[in-house]
């Protein structure tokens, strides 16, 4: 069994939020993210479900049209096809998030366009 740690895996980028991926298997993916002050995860809608627990600082959380405030010890799941995305507010942001199973990468291009035109929203 894989093991490791947030802080064994802790690692910031100043352009765009880090995401070390710790697991994978054809049913999940578990990935370490890690967010300066503004940084986020665009909205996106892949055909999987994720569970967000947040271990350090503050954001918000998209799950559909609701907006949730997070902080150190939120978990957030939300479920396959539902627009979800992550931003840091305020401070870093440090979570662990759990998909199942993994998006395609296909699923993940409104995240590469959202990063790209720097749109916590973008058209799809």
């Amino acid at each position: 069994m894989p093991a490791t740690s947030v802080d064994d895996e802790r690692e910031y980028d100043d352009d765009r939020f880090s995401a070390r991926e710790v697991f994978r298997t054809e049913r999940s993916k578990t990935v370490c993210g890690y967010f300066e002050p503004g940084q986020f995860i665009p909205v996106h809608a892949p055909d999987s479900d994720v569970t967000i627990v947040v271990r350090s600082g503050t954001g918000l959380v998209r799950d559909g049209d609701e907006e949730h405030e997070v902080s150190p010890g939120t978990v957030v799941t939300i479920p396959a096809g539902q627009d979800r995305g992550v931003r840091a507010e305020g401070e870093r942001l440090e979570a662990v998030l759990v998909t199942a199973p993994p998006p395609t990468d296909a699923e993940h291009d409104p995240v590469r366009r959202g990063l790209q035109n720097d749109e916590f929203e973008p058209d799809r």
